[in-house]
């Protein structure tokens, strides 16, 4: 039964099914078929990873950045950070690396802040004379910010299947965040150095910019403060993050109505049902890696070959690639972390890296066709033909690309804040 339904997996792939019913029919063949596994178990198996206490934390941090867009407090972000660093070449692209870092802090979902931020930033990016292919990859690729500043969707299922604290993942994500929004901004600047900039905001213009966007800059301070200081579960501080987002919205900035909330929370439904469908069919196939011992084969592969952690972090790099050029992030998770979380403690890789590094390549994956899920829907944003943007793809790329060799030659960047817990 593998072959066959590995050939069916493939062609329902290919036939654009959902990625959840690829994930479920083909793994149930297998382990009902030739394992002869009752449903029962496999059921047991998928329940328990969709209740799991952690992934209670996901509905409510989307809920509170699509609350934050509706209520005002994103529109608030984009302009201090023009009113900042506008002036600077590329100042405007600038702008939405940075709304997209802050954006990150109360969000947790990459499509939610690429729809936000670049609702509102590339519309006047492209008035100013910003190309239009360059814009759409600049959102896509500042939108994997979301992958790592906290809170962060990913950081969440990455712990769900590691057992991993979520604090520690939480932490491991800032410092790298940081760094790959400065390659951004070192890119952007260089990219955009021969455009036109606006003239220089001035101190009370900031000033104003500032105290209109604190309401949204203290939603990051509840959400980590809460965690950091054991006061809150990263559950308890995403609903504290969506009723803040309420309270701003409705009392402080007075743009949110009960159609916005409704709308918001269509939007989390949708959402969460996507992740959440796919999280429970891919526990299938952890049940068959599981029995067939998959995983132990794989480092008994890995340990011939002799590989090293520098190489066995660059071969992830590489099926990460791969898989992201047509998968997106959960089931890329689900896919292949069960399988490499031997492999890391063999080699005596810290999870921290693996974390990120793991997520490097992954993202790097999502930035190139064909299913590059980023950069459609910037394009949808503002009407842009995918294709068109494909041309900018290399650039942000060869950002990436170093910033995954930073993460994997300094590991220190990823370990040392989670160290300090």
């Amino acid at each position: 039964m593998i072959a066959p339904a590995v050939a069916l997996s493939l062609l329902l792939l290919i036939s654009s099914v959902p990625i959840f019913l690829v994930f479920g029919i083909g793994s149930s063949l297998v382990a009902i078929g030739e394992l002869n596994l009752p449903w029962a178990t496999l059921l047991q198996v998928s329940m328990g990873a969709v209740t799991k206490h952690v992934l209670i934390a996901i509905p409510l941090f989307i809920f509170a950045g699509l609350i934050m867009l509706r209520g005002g407090g994103a529109r608030r972000l984009v302009d201090l950070s023009i009113a900042l660093v506008g002036h600077w070449p590329g100042g405007l692209g600038i702008a939405m690396v940075l709304t997209m870092g802050f954006f990150a802090a109360f969000c947790g979902s990459i499509l939610a802040a690429i729809s936000a931020v670049g609702t509102i930033l590339m519309p006047v990016m492209i008035e100013r004379g910003y190309p239009r292919p360059f814009v759409v990859v600049l959102a896509a690729a500042a939108g994997l910010l979301e992958a790592l500043i906290p809170p962060s969707n990913a950081a969440i299922i990455f712990s769900a299947l590691t057992m991993t604290p979520v604090s520690r993942t939480f932490a491991a994500g800032i410092l790298p965040g940081l760094v790959f929004m400065a390659l951004l901004m070192v890119y952007v600047i260089w990219r955009c150095r021969h455009l036109d900039r606006p003239k220089r905001a001035s101190t009370q213009e900031r000033w104003q910019a500032f105290v209109a966007a604190v309401p949204g800059l203290v939603t990051p301070v509840l959400i980590l403060g809460g965690i950091y200081l054991g006061l809150l579960t990263p559950s308890e501080s995403a609903a504290v993050a969506s009723f803040w987002a309420i309270i701003v919205g409705f009392l402080v900035y007075r743009e949110l109505t009960w159609v916005g909330i409704w709308e918001a929370l269509k939007s989390t439904a949708i959402t969460t049902s996507v992740i959440f469908s796919i999280i429970a069919m891919a526990t299938f196939l952890s049940v068959i890696l599981t029995y067939t011992q998959t995983p132990q084969a794989i480092i008994k592969f890995f340990l011939e070959f002799g590989a090293t952690q520098i190489t066995f972090l660059f071969m992830i790099g590489v099926i990460c690639m791969i898989l992201g050029t047509f998968l997106e992030v959960v089931p890329i998770y689900y896919l292949t972390i069960p399988v490499f979380l031997g492999m890391i403690s063999v080699l005596e890789i810290d999870i921290m890296q693996f974390y990120i590094v793991f997520g490097a390549f992954v993202g790097l994956g999502l930035l190139t066709p064909p299913v590059c899920v980023g950069v459609y829907t910037a394009s949808a944003v503002i009407g842009e033909a995918p294709e068109r943007a494909f041309r900018e793809v290399p650039g942000f790329v060869l950002v990436g690309l170093i910033y995954a060799i930073i993460m994997i030659f300094f590991p220190i960047v990823s370990t040392w804040l989670p160290s300090q817990l």
